[in-house]
């Protein structure tokens, strides 16, 4: 896929990502995202600070996040690189909106977004440094 494939590939619908991330014993960890991408490609997502894959990452910023479509013709999407965290609220909230509006309808994006845009709660980004993208597996 090209670059403009694989942006619009990964935000159609409602796909999710499978988020890999290190724990501190050295073991992988692998959760379910929602997130949205910005103008720059960059995957933006947020999460618990306290959480698992939260922790992880301000210990060890390298991840990798994989979207796929699990139909035939089968696709995927694989972004790695280092995470960026900000705890900023105000910052968090429209991006928070964003992803509410995504995954949960337009409707409900602002309900989403006060939620997940709270203290104790990360804004997570992914600009990827390297991204694999396949469309087409089974053809």
């Amino acid at each position: 896929m090209s670059v403009d494939e694989w942006r619009r590939f990964v935000m159609e619908g409602t796909r999710t990502g499978k988020l890999a991330t290190v724990r501190a014993d050295g073991s992988p960890n692998v959760v379910p995202i929602w997130f949205v991408l910005d103008e720059d490609g960059a995957f933006v997502f947020n999460t618990g600070a306290e959480s698992a894959k939260g922790k992880a990452m301000r210990r060890d910023p390298r991840v990798a996040l994989l979207v796929e479509d699990e139909q035939p013709p089968y696709q995927f999407v694989l972004a790695r690189g280092e995470v960026t965290l900000s705890t900023d609220v105000e910052a968090m909230l429209p991006w928070a909106s964003r992803i509410g509006g995504r995954y949960m309808g337009v409707e409900r994006a602002e309900e989403f977004g006060r939620r997940n845009a709270v203290p104790g709660e990360l804004l997570v980004r992914l600009l990827p440094t390297s991204v694999l993208a396949q469309a087409g597996i089974a053809d």
